[in-house]
């Protein structure tokens, strides 16, 4: 029996067996030109600006999701009845959830102003794709009932919160491999433990953590929340994803002056910087390698602010990033005279001056019950109940939501801005 073997540097060995049709279809799903273009999306975007190790692509973890929501699965048929049809579309969903993402991750998006789920559900309903076609050729239905489970709207419903919601297979993943690869342990947490506490509230169509996973539920939310403070919204990251945008709003101004030297005609980039909509089919040819030639190719243009930004990306002569920890009023006095700053060293604060702001909320429901699928845990003793996670963990109501202002500016300036009352 043929098999697909994949060495992962988190989960050991990944199997695919092609003498089975749900593992043929996701070796087939997983040989598509649309999958393989993951290979060249890294997985955090710039973090290896900060984490010289943070090489890792969304192909690597798209795997790992897959190889995770297999395993889940493995564990609750072992308890409850899953159907062939709800364990292809889980499997499938979980494999193909970030097919989307566009260069270098979410930096992009913030230039597109579209999200990535919107580009994965697009590219797996056009009948032009290799996807559709291995999704449709297993089952006609398949497409879109993989679609309902990114979106949410597949029932049984446990298995779109397996794949997105407040514990998910796609976080599972990506915080011990994120935390892997960039060499922290902020990250840490016990997987095995949650996956074997993992359970199915059939009654209400929901999944939840029996009582013993509540200190490892803990302590996987806790993981989730020290890495957005110390790895994604590291102040070096967010400093050289200030200058890409930097970068890219100077291109997009120039274009529309007729002003820039170089853009490859027909391009990717070139319908991105002039706005153009973008047709499914080109989406698919736009990878982090198009951005960064065209970045190379910059650093030799006549305009000194696009060729410095450039020069400055390509040889990591970042942006430096200082929080501005200030009232509202404060922060905008003290914003405005820093690019007064700014400005009078000949930087041009519309691209030299940037200012930062990342929030996170650590759990959803807490805070906003209408938002995020609630993480649901049982309540013990001599009645148990199934119950929202912040009832019971005295650890999850104290884990309060934050925001973060900076501003981003050259090193250069930092005596002047220092000076700024």
């Amino acid at each position: 029996m043929a098999e697909r073997i994949y060495r992962d540097p988190v989960h050991n060995v990944i199997v695919l067996s092609e003498a089975r049709a749900d593992d043929a279809l996701l070796v087939a799903l997983i040989d598509t030109p649309e999958f393989q273009r993951l290979r060249h999306i890294k997985q955090l975007g710039l973090a290896l600006y900060t984490y010289q190790g943070a090489e890792h692509s969304r192909f690597t973890h798209s795997l790992g999701v897959m190889h995770l929501m297999t395993r889940v699965l493995d564990r609750l048929g072992e308890r409850y009845t899953i159907s062939d049809e709800a364990r292809v579309v889980a499997r499938a969903a979980a494999l193909l959830h970030d097919l989307g993402h566009g260069p270098f991750s979410h930096v992009i998006e913030k230039v597109l102003r579209q999200d990535h789920e919107h580009w994965t559900t697009r590219i797996i309903a056009d009948p032009a794709t290799a996807v559709h076609a291995r999704l449709a050729e297993f089952d006609s239905a398949l497409p879109g009932q993989v679609i309902a489970a990114i979106e949410h709207q597949y029932r049984p419903a446990f298995v779109g919160q397996l794949v997105s919601s407040q514990l998910d297979v796609d976080r599972f993943d990506y915080l011990l491999r994120d935390s892997l690869m960039t060499g922290v342990k902020y990250g840490l947490y016990d997987l095995e433990w949650i996956i074997h506490a993992l359970e199915i509230d059939q009654a209400n169509d929901r999944v939840y953590v029996s009582a013993k996973g509540l200190y490892a539920v803990e302590e996987y939310l806790q993981a989730r929340y020290y890495m957005f403070r110390q790895v994604y919204f590291h102040r070096t990251l967010r400093s050289a994803e200030a200058v890409l945008l930097s970068i890219m709003r100077r291109a997009v101004e120039l274009v529309r002056e007729g002003g820039l030297g170089f853009l490859v005609a027909g391009s990717v980039l070139e319908q991105v910087l002039t706005g153009a909509e973008l047709v499914t089919r080109d989406y698919l040819q736009f990878d982090d390698h198009d951005v960064m030639f065209h970045i190379k190719q910059w650093t030799r243009e006549r305009d000194p602010v696009l060729c410095d930004l450039s020069r400055r990306f390509i040889e990591r002569r970042l942006f430096k990033a200082m929080d501005v920890d200030l009232s509202e009023d404060r922060r905008v006095s003290f914003i405005a005279g820093a690019r007064e700053r700014v400005a009078a060293l000949g930087f041009d604060p519309a691209y030299y001056l940037i200012e930062d702001r990342a929030a996170d909320i650590p759990y959803y429901s807490y805070y906003r019950p209408e938002g995020k699928a609630r993480l649901y845990i049982e309540r013990g003793g001599f009645a148990p109940e199934i119950c929202d996670i912040a009832e019971v963990s005295e650890v999850v109501r104290s884990m309060r939501g934050y925001e973060i202002h900076r501003i981003c500016f050259p090193a250069e300036a930092s005596e002047a801005i220092a000076e700024v009352k």
